[in-house]
């Protein structure tokens, strides 16, 4: 796997109301923030770009909701932001997709160049697979670090329910297999990184 030398690495939501298991369920995948940190650190240290982005919820009840302290970076993001070499990009949004944020993430990625983006954050079936989709559909070469992303068990129509597992890995298949994105680990990215 090749990883561009000017590949953003786009950190989706990766916020203090996702701790809030009381509103969400039972998680995935406990290591994604250890994954997460380390490709925060690779990309910076290698001078990547970085592109941070917070959902900013329009619902009352969100932990995500703007002026609420869940809608925060977690720690370990917060600390290593503004840190790299390499250029930064911080995206608000109120909708899943990191393209559809403020600044325009396309326009950015488009003037500096870049063609390829690898993606980690929460959640695996919400915001980082709706920006992969929306990624593959605009002809950037997304890759996914999949370990380095976590989700929640969901109820959707007829009473169907799904573990947290069974949903990311529906939709890692789901990117993968219709070719929206290339879904790997972040041992894989970290070591074509070249670090």
């Amino acid at each position: 796997m090749d990883i561009a030398e000017n590949a953003a690495l786009v950190v989706v939501d990766v916020q203090k109301g996702f701790e809030e298991l009381d509103f969400w369920g039972a998680r995935n995948n406990p290591g994604a923030d250890e994954n997460i940190a380390a490709l925060i650190d690779v990309w910076q240290a290698t001078g990547r770009p970085v592109v941070f982005v917070r959902h900013d919820s329009v619902k009352p009840e969100s932990p995500l909701r703007r002026g609420y302290e869940g809608n925060g970076f977690k720690e370990y993001v917060e600390r290593r932001r503004g840190k790299g070499a390499g250029p930064e990009l911080f995206v608000t949004k109120t909708v899943n997709s990191a393209f559809l944020g403020t600044p325009d993430l396309g326009a950015w990625l488009k003037a500096e160049g870049i063609s390829q983006v690898v993606l980690a954050g929460i959640q695996t079936n919400m915001c980082v697979e709706t920006t992969a989709r929306m990624g593959g559909n605009l002809g950037y070469d997304v890759v996914v670090a999949f370990d380095a992303t976590y989700t929640f068990g969901l109820e959707g129509p007829f009473g169907w329910r799904r573990s947290a597992e069974e949903i990311a890995q529906a939709s890692a298949v789901s990117l993968h297999g219709g070719g929206f994105a290339r879904v790997v680990t972040t041992e894989e990215v970290v070591g074509a990184a070249g670090v």
